[in-house]
């Protein structure tokens, strides 16, 4: 003989006929159980048909995304590349020297990208660059511009897998980031 349980709708006692039965075989009860199983059902497909129509482009917005949040932690607290001035709480961007627009290669490289404040270096000042490139300078040095100038002269374009990669990679830093900071 099973235990009685109780029906995971009705909330009545009710002896299991299958070892992980959670509802009674009341119409009511079994109408509910079809209509949440008929609707994880439909969002796990949903989901599927939804990843399979995903553009390459939505993968670069994701690992955009991804990547930016990356930044605006790993430089959380530090000064604005661009005016060296202490970045406030909530103004922090994730500031690209070259743009991440026009130089696909460069677009998630951890150099290139750097905090920066919202207004007005960012915002109001385009990126204001050539500050930036000064301050670029003052943190990584004259041969690291030269070399990010170089890599950002290259055209490239990303894979679906690879971009799935870049978000996996920088989801766990941020990850990361955020449990440190917890502790």
């Amino acid at each position: 003989m099973t235990k009685k349980r109780k029906c995971k709708y009705c909330r009545q006692p009710f002896e299991p006929i299958a070892f992980l039965q959670k509802n009674c075989f009341d119409p009511e009860c079994v109408m509910e159980w079809i209509q949440e199983t008929k609707e994880k059902n439909w969002k796990r497909k949903k989901a599927k048909l939804k990843a399979e129509l995903m553009t390459v482009q939505d993968y670069i917005k994701i690992a955009q995304q991804v990547f930016n949040k990356y930044i605006r932690l790993r430089d959380q607290g530090q000064n604005c590349i661009s005016c060296n001035k202490p970045i406030k709480a909530g103004n922090c961007d994730a500031g690209h020297l070259w743009s991440a627009g026009g130089h696909a290669n460069i677009r998630f490289n951890e150099f290139n990208v750097n905090g920066q404040c919202s207004r007005p270096c960012n915002k109001d000042l385009s990126g204001d660059v050539n500050n930036y490139r000064i301050g670029f300078i003052e943190k990584y040095g004259s041969d690291k511009l030269a070399e990010i100038d170089l890599i950002a002269k290259i055209s490239r374009k990303y894979s679906v897998d690879e971009l799935k990669e870049i978000i996996s990679v920088y989801k766990a830093k941020v990850k990361n980031i955020e449990n440190n900071l917890k502790i």
